[in-house]
């Protein structure tokens, strides 16, 4: 999971919301919803990181806050999302992300920055997905299921390769990787304006480790 950056909304939701008797329901837009929250997520479903397009057979408008519950924010930006389809169809279990989630509620936010989404994130060696909040540690299994067998191999797969460089370098070197290396391969994942590696943010997240611990 990593963190949203908000852009402006699409110019027809803010006409739509100031319309009599407005809802999600009747709001036309939706095809320009799903581009914009493709554009500002770089091709990455908010949850589990995998890719998603604004086609609405590769994705869903998620309200983070759920529709039946919090209706007054059906149209409100900050609460729009966008999701893969999480196995939609599939068995409980292998259920994700919007799919599985539902009406249920999370404690963090990903598009909201005073959440930080990043800060409560870790990762392990196997591709596990873990927080240190018990509370949204348990929603990650419980309530988005992102510790699904194949979530988890596809978060190890990108681990892997960037352990694997990193390996490489030091033997190239012959000792640490320095800094400006450790910030230009962060870069090669993050970098530009484009889509996106999915689950890229594990390989950020493990530069950003090293990087912690590397003098300036």
């Amino acid at each position: 999971m990593r963190g949203i950056a908000k852009e402006m909304e699409p110019p027809c939701l803010t006409a739509h919301r100031k319309t009599s008797y407005s809802d999600y329901d009747n709001y036309a837009g939706k095809n320009a919803l799903r581009h914009a929250l493709v554009s500002e997520q770089r091709g990455l479903c908010c949850y589990c990181m995998g890719r998603i397009s604004d086609d609405r057979s590769n994705i869903k408008i998620e309200h983070w806050h759920c529709q039946d519950n919090y209706q007054a924010e059906q149209l409100t930006y900050q609460n729009l999302l966008g999701a893969c389809l999480g196995g939609e169809g599939l068995p409980r279990d292998k259920q994700h992300c919007d799919t599985r989630k539902g009406n249920q509620d999370l404690q963090w936010n990903p598009a909201n920055p005073v959440h930080f989404i990043e800060a409560h994130i870790r990762y392990g060696t196997d591709g596990t997905i873990r927080s240190d909040d018990s509370v949204f540690n348990g929603q990650l299994d419980e309530v988005l299921n992102l510790n699904l067998a194949i979530l988890k191999n596809n978060r190890k797969g990108v681990l892997d390769a960037v352990l694997f460089w990193w390996r490489q370098e030091k033997s190239r070197l012959h000792g640490p990787v320095p800094r400006d290396r450790l910030e230009r391969k962060r870069n090669q994942y993050v970098g530009g304006n484009g889509v996106i590696d999915p689950y890229c943010q594990v390989a950020v997240w493990w530069l950003d480790q090293k990087l912690a611990r590397v003098a300036t």
